[in-house]
Parts: structure tokens; sequence; C-alpha cells
């Protein structure tokens, strides 16, 4: 049997939530991408041009640093990735967080939370950063959850 990790990035607490939920209704070990330096709430907001996530977004060579490093990634075959959207992508914390490991040979399915836009083109912007995975993209992960029905979507990967 395949070992799985739930790893995620939250700003806000949502996609902890979710990934919690995920990773409990999948039996998979949980693990939190935490910034180095927390986002405040003056750093999220999106509306203003020179907050940090608006210039982190708009730097494609930012690389916000980790607070801790991440559990050893050859214990698993697949990765559960979730983040919130930004900008219709990932976070650049996500792009730091696969450059800090060797993913090849790992399946990485891809979960988001996002108040109004899906997944965009998220999985062809982290495919560089994890040369020899398999990066799919999988779903936004809003409202209700069914535990019932992560597992069958986490089965069918």
């Amino acid at each position: 049997m395949s070992k799985t990790l739930v790893a995620y990035f939250s700003a806000s607490g949502v996609t902890a939530q979710v990934a919690g939920v995920l990773a409990k209704a999948i039996g998979a070990d949980l693990y939190e991408i935490r910034p180095a330096v927390p986002y405040t709430q003056a750093d999220l907001n999106w509306m203003d041009k020179k907050s940090r996530s608006s210039v982190e977004s708009n730097d494609p060579a930012a690389r916000p640093a980790l607070a801790d490093p991440h559990p050893d990634v050859a214990a698993y075959d697949r990765i559960f990735l979730g983040f919130p959207i930004w900008w219709y992508t990932a976070p650049r914390i996500i792009q730091t967080y696969l450059e800090s490991a060797d993913f090849s040979g790992k399946t990485i399915l891809l979960f988001a939370t996002s108040g109004s836009s899906g997944l965009g083109h998220t999985a062809r912007d982290l495919a560089p950063s994890c040369p020899g995975a398999a990066i799919r993209d999988g779903r936004l992960l809003n409202g209700p959850l069914d535990p019932a029905d992560l597992k069958a979507w986490a089965a069918s990967f």
C-alpha cells in the first residue's frame, strides 16, 4: 500500500481546515508548510499592489523561506498539496517547498481553496519546481466536505 502525505500552506486557516479533513478521510500524514515570516492581514491585502502577497505573486523569482524543514518525502508515494489560490495560481511558498526536496517519482495532486477563481494554470506553473514528479491538477475544496467523497476522489489517482 502506498503512503500518502497531505502537505498544505494556509494563510488564513481555511486551507488548514480542508487539509485536516482530507488527511483524516484518506488516512494520510499531515504537514503544514509554514513561512519563516508569517503573513499578516496587511501582507494578504490583494487590493494593495505593495502588499507582500502581491509583490511575491508578481515576482517569478520570489521564494519565501520556510519556517522548518519538511518531512522526508522519500517515505511517500503520493503527496496531496494544498494552498489558497492567489492570482490564479499557487502562492510562491509552494515553489519554495517543492524546490527544497527531491520529488522525483512522486505523484503530486493539487487541491486548493479559493473565494472566486479556479486552479487555472497552477500545475503548469509548479511543474518546473518539481522535475521528475507527476504533478496533477486536482480540485477546489470549498464549502462543506464529505469525507466519503474525498476518499473516493483520492482513490481515483
